[in-house]
């Protein structure tokens, strides 16, 4: 095809602050004989959709849709597809794919990252170190403790298998606990089960999707049932824990500590007490933003566009 009926297009919105042109790129050295277009504006978008097969992005407004009259995929570029017009995609017959298992080694590398943090105590010693100050102080071995992670999809399952070789006892939490999964344990989001998994629990990951059965999941019932010693890493999404109830938590050593990489609200307000916990440390929803985001991203779109073409299932398919 020409630039005018391009194969695939790439919308504008950038995520992670990289150029959605890298992504571009990378759709390009996988797929060599197809026409990839990068849409760099509004009125690029519009003109270009008209006759793309496939578009591949973060976001489709009404206006978008209603001019992509060939599209045939939407690839979006997130995980979660909830802000998506996914009922007049799914009239139109336009299949939809998500970036499901994009953030596997990245995100599973920084709970990881946070889970030695806190065992080692290494923010302690990074704060005598801006204070000069040469004073022991005595830190935990992860060996011997119990890691519960809350959604045993691809991050939740990296967060395991990275975990091999700890020497810890796993727990792992989902919907339909019955199929099992990669944890020495599997219990399902009923009061009873969670509670008693969150008694035994050192360190609580909580790497599930946001729907109603795990929005506010842990409030304060459940930091009272953690042991006050716990730590709390979430890389799911701010909603899934009730800040207020962390605030209470933290200031209040029932919790040993916690490591968000998103919060609730995001952005976390300035004057927000969790900026000055020194138990409390804080990412800017980056765990994912690493360099290898697009190209794995790529990976998945680039074999979709061979299955559409093949009439077979595509991969990560949502409608």
């Amino acid at each position: 095809m020409t630039e005018d009926e391009p194969d695939v297009v790439v919308l504008r919105k950038s995520t992670h602050g990289t150029p959605v042109s890298e992504y571009a790129d990378e759709l390009r050295e996988r797929l060599p004989d197809r026409e990839v277009v990068h849409a760099r504006t509004p009125e690029e978008e519009r003109e270009l959709v008209a006759n793309a097969p496939v578009v591949a992005g973060m976001e489709l407004d009404a206006d978008l849709l209603d001019r992509a009259e060939a599209m045939e995929l939407f690839a979006c570029a997130y995980a979660g597809t909830g802000h998506l017009p996914l009922d007049a995609l799914e009239d139109r017959g336009v299949a939809v794919t998500n970036a499901s298992g994009v953030h596997g080694p990245n995100i599973g590398e920084h709970v990881v990252g946070n889970l030695l943090v806190f065992a080692r105590r290494l923010h302690e010693g990074w704060r005598r170190q801006q204070n000069r100050e040469w004073r022991h102080f005595k830190s935990h071995e992860l060996q011997g403790s119990t890691v519960t992670v809350v959604g045993l999809g691809a991050i939740g399952q990296s967060v395991v298998e990275r975990l091999q070789g700890f020497g810890v006892e796993t727990i792992g939490v989902r919907y339909t606990p019955e199929k099992g999964g990669p944890t020495d344990e599997v219990v399902g989001f009923e009061d009873d089960a969670f509670h008693d998994a969150l008694a035994r629990t050192d360190y609580l990951a909580i790497a599930c999707p946001l729907t109603e059965t795990t929005r506010g999941l842990v409030g304060e019932a459940e930091l009272k049932t953690l042991p006050p010693d716990a730590v709390l890493v979430n890389v799911a999404r701010g909603p899934v824990v009730d800040t207020d109830a962390l605030v209470w938590a933290l200031r209040g050593h029932h919790l040993r500590g916690a490591a968000l990489d998103v919060t609730d609200p995001e952005p976390l307000p300035e004057d927000h007490p969790l900026w000055n916990f020194e138990n409390c440390l804080i990412t800017p929803h980056c765990s994912g933003h690493t360099p290898e985001y697009y190209e794995r991203l790529a990976d998945i779109v680039a074999e979709n566009v061979r299955r559409l073409d093949a009439g077979e299932e595509l991969e990560n398919r949502v409608i």
